[in-house]
């Protein structure tokens, strides 16, 4: 009788965090493409044509109420026929869209360094600036949905293309207001876990349907829309005479037609015929003060309040005179970067959400734990603070991670194959060429490496040094400055441990750089450098006594 074949083990289905079930047999096609019989088509309704504010409240309080189509199409079409709304827009996207992305592993384990360098390949992506930008759409409209289509190969699950896809095919729950959902023919579908980048960006605290950019530049929009429409009119016949046909009384209304397009055709064509009993006036259009600056400061006034909700200043959009000097610049700049950093974080968090942990589970299984994504530049006084910190503590036996501190300034990691960054070694006579400082005079013995140390208490180093200046057949010798030198540095670690010491000590029981940093002005107390000082004190005399010596044999060689 055959034995029985044990079935087969099926891999334990793959759970979002929210308890929600992957369905891996949808990643690799689209599920919210356009279909133009569908809900979801490219058409727009145009709602900025002939907008007033009755329309525009309506629009916004339907979006509130769960339809946003209309409210949407006319973010879309704020960007498109608002020159400086569309500048100050892409200026902050393009500000985050081209930071440098880091990735930083969930520990040192081997396994969360793996992880790590995964989702680095994965960022090396020639279009990725352009799949963040539109990722930051998000900023305007309040949120932003990108479709991940996955490239399944055998070892190797990846999304390899990511598309825009536009908000108004999403809507959000009617209960929670926060859930967003897929818009089909029937009921709103919820998104297919691993499937979706759903990026929210709130300029204010609420619901994400109220809290994007569009809305509150609506009503400015709007009113800035009216100013230039009437400015545009006035320029249209600013500086034309005014034309004034008079006819009397009893004149018959054929006689009336004909002097009205008479009138009509002085201004076009600047030709006319009409009866020679009719008149016709030309009053000069220039006469008064032209209000044309009461449209133009109107339209100024709110690009500067559009400037100011999108870059929180207005001193990089246009520069104005103002009375800090360069200071004002300065803290302008500060608004705009605060800004940028607040983006860019809020970024990070949704692409490690939406786009790390599909990526980690499909390929390694679900962790505990999984890599971190930041988004922007390193801090340049922060990664000076830390190679600062690193050069003193490491030669005093500190261990520090080398993967830590090249994530944490931003450098690249070495490339498989390629040569690395080393400490050059330090320089022996017997290597330096002839002539150089240091190395050994032609004809004479090479320099002897110090085999005691130069102050020892017991016997006196001037004798030692003052011998070290001759050879046997009576020629100049090593120099005793340098030998008395490499002496003195043989104990130095020994000298300065007094001195190291609270340091260390510090260093142990802060939790924190910054607590580290702030604790050192209060060590100088507790340092003990006498030993050092003494050693110091007798290798200055000692160099005094050498010194001297040479330059009596010196003297009476020249004599």
């Amino acid at each position: 009788m055959r034995e029985a074949v044990p079935p087969a083990k099926v891999p334990p289905p793959l759970v979002w965090p929210n308890g929600q079930l992957m369905r891996t047999e949808t990643l690799a096609r689209e599920v919210a493409a356009p279909h133009m019989a569908s809900v979801r088509s490219i058409l727009s309704a145009h709602p900025a044509s002939g907008l007033t504010p009755i329309r525009l409240a309506r629009i916004l309080r339907a979006a509130e109420d769960g339809d946003a189509t209309a409210y949407l199409e006319l973010a879309e079409e704020m960007e498109e026929k608002d020159l400086h709304y569309l500048a100050q827009l892409g200026t902050r996207k393009r500000a985050v869209a081209q930071l440098p992305i880091t990735v930083e592993a969930a520990s040192d384990a081997p396994h969360h360094k793996e992880h790590a360098d995964f989702i680095r390949k994965w960022l090396d992506r020639d279009m990725l600036q352009a799949e963040i930008f539109d990722i930051l759409d998000a900023i305007g409209k309040g949120y932003s949905v990108t479709e991940m289509i996955w490239s399944t190969r055998p070892g190797k699950w990846l999304p390899q293309d990511l598309k825009w896809r536009f908000p108004q095919w999403f809507e959000f729950d009617r209960i929670d207001g926060e859930t967003l959902k897929l818009r089909t023919a029937g009921e709103p579908a919820p998104l297919e876990a691993g499937k979706f980048i759903v990026h929210v960006s709130k300029a204010k605290s609420g619901l994400p349907m109220r809290g994007g950019l569009a809305r509150a530049v609506a009503w400015g929009w709007m009113f800035k829309n009216f100013s230039i429409k009437d400015w545009v009119s006035f320029l249209e016949t600013y500086g034309m005479p005014l034309r004034v046909g008079r006819y009397d009384n009893g004149e018959t209304e054929d006689n009336i037609e004909i002097l009205a397009r008479a009138v009509a055709d002085l201004g076009s064509d600047a030709a006319a015929v009409f009866p020679k009993t009719m008149e016709v006036q030309f009053i000069d259009g220039k006469g008064g003060s032209a209000p044309g600056d009461l449209w133009r400061s109107m339209a100024e006034y709110i690009d500067d309040q559009v400037s100011k909700v999108v870059l929180g200043q207005t001193n990089t959009a246009d520069a104005k005179a103002g009375g800090l000097g360069s200071g004002q610049a300065e803290v302008h700049n500060d608004v705009r970067l605060d800004i940028r950093d607040y983006d860019a974080a809020m970024l990070g968090a949704t692409i490690r959400r939406d786009a790390v942990v599909p990526m980690i589970m499909f390929n390694f299984g679900p962790q505990d734990e999984y890599p971190r994504i930041k988004v922007g530049e390193v801090d340049a006084e922060d990664a000076e603070t830390l190679l600062k910190a690193a050069s003193v503590l490491v030669p005093m036996g500190v261990k520090v991670g080398a993967r830590q501190m090249v994530e944490k300034t931003g450098l690249p990691v070495p490339e498989p194959g390629e040569d690395a960054l080393q400490v050059a070694p330090t320089p022996e006579p017997g290597n330096l060429p002839t002539g150089a400082p240091g190395a050994p005079r032609e004809g004479l013995p090479p320099r002897p490496a110090p085999t005691q140390r130069l102050l020892d208490p017991l016997k006196p180093p001037v004798g030692e040094i003052a011998a070290a200046s001759a050879t046997p057949d009576g020629t100049r010798g090593p120099d005793p400055i340098e030998t008395a030198a490499d002496a003195f540095l043989d104990d130095w670690a020994e000298l300065v441990e007094p001195m190291l010491g609270p340091i260390e000590e510090a260093l142990a029981a802060s939790s924190s750089l910054a607590e580290f940093r702030d604790g050192l002005s209060g060590l100088i107390g507790r340092m003990d450098e006498s030993a050092i000082a003494q050693l110091l004190a007798r290798a200055g005399f000692a160099a005094r006594c050498a010194g001297d010596a040479g330059q009596q044999d010196d003297e009476r060689e020249a004599g």
